[in-house]
């Protein structure tokens, strides 16, 4: 439930902010008239990334449960954390200029009616639900929970994205989001840290290549780290194993935290006095 909570807080609060900036900016110009489009756009690509998830995750079911499941769960981890590596440096480098540059879009399609908004706001919303799809998917079965956990923590990751993005433009309340997406950020690393080494392990098996795993570099049996919420929380975030540590595991666990963490921190940052561009600690203001 851990890895889904937290993956669906990271990226509806991004969803849930573009619409919040959409909505925002139609009040500010006093175009109310394109709010429904707004609306229907948003609906449209939730709709869609249901049906999208529902076929996905029946199809991933089929091939896993055949002689195919360690390249499926392999090529599976492999995916969602390549992708989502790039996703949090995406947001990184691109944070500051979510607002101005969705404002340009509204400004060039706003007067192509309403249909133009619509396609709009899907296309913005659609394109982090397929990202999400693919991440959930990924964390059930790095973490080999059932879809109930999933469901369960992906809805109260979503309930406190949307809270949260109504108390920022809802209310004009301010809230550090730079801060936000950089302990996210970190969390995330961590979980693509455990999706790629499982995705290491996974192949190696599917290869029979047996003499590159080794045995377990430890096997805990029993206590917190082998059941029970402790073992959970540690497995869906951190990518925990009690009995699954292969030299392979860790290595390639190791090989990619500490120079990805590092990038991510202290590597490319830009600097506040280089950017006109708002800073994500920042909000747009509610409409009067």
């Amino acid at each position: 439930m851990g890895a889904s909570l937290l993956i669906m807080l990271r990226e509806g609060l991004e969803m849930a902010i573009i619409v919040a900036i959409l909505l925002a900016y139609l009040n500010k110009i006093g175009r109310h008239d394109r709010v429904k489009a707004v609306w229907v756009g948003v609906g449209a690509a939730a709709a869609v990334c249901v049906v999208a998830a529902v076929i996905f995750s029946r199809v991933v079911d089929e091939f896993a449960s055949s002689s195919a499941e360690p390249w499926v769960e392999g090529f599976l981890a492999l995916t969602a954390g390549s992708v989502l590596t790039w996703m949090i440096f995406w947001m990184r480098g691109h944070a500051r200029g979510i607002a101005s540059t969705l404002h340009s879009k509204v400004d060039a399609a706003i007067e192509r009616g309403s249909k133009a908004i619509a396609i709009m706001a899907f296309v913005a919303v659609a394109r982090e639900g397929f990202e999400t799809v693919l991440f959930m998917i990924g964390a059930q079965e790095a973490t080999k929970r059932s879809a109930i956990d999933t469901i369960v923590g992906g809805t109260i990751g979503l309930a406190i994205a949307i809270a949260i993005a109504i108390v920022i433009y809802g209310y004009g309340h301010r809230i550090n989001l730079a801060k936000f997406f950089s302990i996210t950020g970190g969390l995330l690393i961590l979980f693509a840290a455990g999706l790629l080494a499982k995705a290491g392990f996974e192949l190696a098996e599917a290869m029979k290549l047996t003499g590159l795993q080794g045995d377990s570099l430890w096997t805990i049996t029993s206590g917190p780290f082998a059941n029970g919420w402790v073992h959970d929380f540690l497995q869906g975030i951190f990518g925990w194993s009690a009995n699954e540590a292969s030299p392979l595991r860790v290595s390639i666990y190791g090989l990619y935290l500490v120079p990805v963490t590092w990038l991510f921190y202290f590597s490319g940052r830009v600097p506040k006095a280089s950017s006109d561009r708002s800073s994500p600690s920042t909000t747009t203001p509610a409409p009067a």
